[in-house]
């Protein structure tokens, strides 16, 4: 098969998760806190048939620590394969990718998207470690 797209891992994933907060955006539009987008595209998702578990905490290990020296809860874990963080914010900046690059290593999780309702377009940044 001869392809011009390149082949993204988890594509079929990432896809259904952004169409997903397409629709989320395109009814609710900018404006509203963080936790109101994540119920949304909790249910966008489920309709389109996306196993997600949300909110779920991660120990964070430093060097040869046997205790955690804290904890993290990513907004979603989809398919036990994508990270999704969600933000509310006018315009996402590099310390949210850097954010969201820390939780891949710390879910030891590949594929990451970094989703911001806030601004009057939605905005998403694609990331894999």
């Amino acid at each position: 098969m001869n392809s011009t797209k390149p082949d993204l891992k988890y594509s079929d994933i990432t896809e259904k998760i952004i169409g997903s907060s397409f629709d989320v955006h395109s009814f609710l539009g900018n404006g509203f806190q963080e936790v109101i987008y994540q119920r949304a595209l909790a249910w966008e998702m489920t309709q389109k048939g996306l196993s997600f578990a949300r909110e779920i905490e991660q120990d964070i290990f430093y060097k040869d620590l046997p205790e955690p020296i804290g904890k993290r809860r990513a907004d979603f874990v989809v398919e036990e394969k994508v990270l999704v963080e969600l933000k509310a914010i006018i315009e996402l900046e590099d310390v949210h990718l850097a954010q969201i690059l820390n939780y891949l290593k710390a879910y030891k999780l590949e594929v990451g998207l970094l989703i911001n309702f806030g601004s009057k377009s939605m905005t998403f940044k694609r990331l894999v470690l």
